[in-house]
């Protein structure tokens, strides 16, 4: 694996962190909207 490789790699794995948190983030919101709305 080269350089530019190595580089791209990190960043795509930077970037899948991320979306893992935006994700994350997303679901939390959505447990909490239906635990005020009371919904199972």
């Amino acid at each position: 694996m080269d350089l530019s490789e190595t580089k791209r790699l990190r960043q795509l794995e930077e970037e899948n962190a991320k979306l893992k948190r935006l994700v994350a983030d997303v679901m939390l919101d959505n447990v909490v909207l239906k635990d005020l709305l009371g919904k199972p």
